[in-house]
């Protein structure tokens, strides 16, 4: 599971609306009869009209600055071993984001606790996901790109009388090139903006910065995390705790779906690996061998060359060369943990 929050876009180019992006969020429903679109919901209700939701996010900005944010994107990336443990069913996926955000509720740090109704939230169902310039895939069929590129101007130059070659040679090499490139998809190289193939489903969340009552400010995204400061000669309790969240996030799944969570999939894993390499790869190293191995295939599907031969079976028998081995390979699995694991 991964789970992003963003701040609204601000500045001069951009817009102080949501229409923006409730529009860039019906694309899938685009020239889809109106009975089969994806509908936007919320806690309660099942079927919301895009504007609605423009209507209701832009009106409830009581006392925020132009220069505040009026609303959070927060997206629900399920892997694909999650989206196979719901059956990939969109039903499951709806009643998932309506118990995570109890969680969401639940992180916000306030004398009195914010529950899920003072919520103003919409969320979309989306089936679809294109290949950018983050993915492995794009990654590695790049250099094989730039090759071909200087082919091809190396073929225009020869058509010019610019300098001397062979034009079928060049072309034959650039044939070859298109072929050689190590990820294809019905027989075409994947370059960016070719949908993905199989589930993607994910879910995008308007989530609006005031409460339903358009007078609580309720900031994910605040500088200070869970603390207390004195207004007007009073404690007040403010910040979200977004640690909390992401692991309830996850509790929240496995307890809904009775899911096996792996430690490489979780939060905690991906934390770990960032601040302590050493200590995520000593956890590897000593989860049973059942788990180790599940792990150790979830990470090749990131791309991760984990030289699993040579992991050995105790602690004690890490030598520091295998370490630096992995620091650079899960470093990069992690870039593409939204995607597999």
């Amino acid at each position: 599971m991964y789970i992003t929050i963003t701040r609204q876009h601000m500045g001069q180019t951009f817009s102080q609306s949501s229409g923006d992006f409730v529009e860039y969020l019906e694309k899938e429903n685009q020239g889809v009869p109106h009975e089969q679109r994806e509908p936007f919901f919320d806690q309660q209700q099942d079927r919301i009209a895009p504007g609605t939701v423009v209507k209701e996010i832009d009106a409830n900005t009581d006392r925020l600055k132009q220069h505040e944010p009026k609303f959070y994107s927060l997206t629900i990336n399920p892997s694909k071993r999650e989206l196979a443990a719901i059956q990939n069913d969109p039903a499951k996926l709806k009643q998932y984001v309506r118990e995570v955000m109890k969680d969401y509720a639940s992180a916000f740090y306030r004398k009195q606790p914010v529950q899920v109704d003072q919520l103003k939230y919409f969320a979309k169902i989306e089936h679809e996901r294109t290949y950018s310039g983050r993915d492995r895939e794009i990654r590695e069929n790049r250099p094989y790109r730039g090759q071909i590129a200087k082919l091809h101007n190396d073929l225009a130059k020869v058509d010019r009388g610019e300098i001397h070659g062979n034009p079928k040679q060049i072309q034959r090499d650039i044939d070859r090139l298109y072929k050689q490139m190590p990820h294809q998809q019905n027989g075409k190289p994947i370059e960016e903006g070719m949908k993905k193939p199989g589930s993607q489903m994910h879910v995008h969340i308007v989530m609006s910065r005031k409460d339903v009552t358009n007078r609580l400010s309720l900031s994910p995204g605040s500088s200070y995390r869970e603390s207390e400061a004195t207004l007007n000669g009073q404690k007040v309790k403010r910040g979200f705790r977004r640690d909390e969240f992401f692991e309830k996030a996850e509790k929240t799944f496995d307890r809904l779906f009775k899911y096996d969570r792996n430690y490489v999939e979780s939060y905690n894993a991906r934390k770990t690996l960032d601040k302590d390499p050493k200590r995520y790869f000593a956890k590897l190293v000593g989860l049973p061998t059942s788990q180790r191995t599940v792990a150790l295939k979830l990470l090749a599907k990131t791309g991760a060359k984990v030289p699993i031969p040579k992991i050995p079976t105790s602690k004690v028998a890490m030598v520091r060369k295998t370490i630096v081995q992995l620091q650079k390979s899960l470093a990069q699995a992690k870039k593409s943990s939204s995607i597999e694991i």
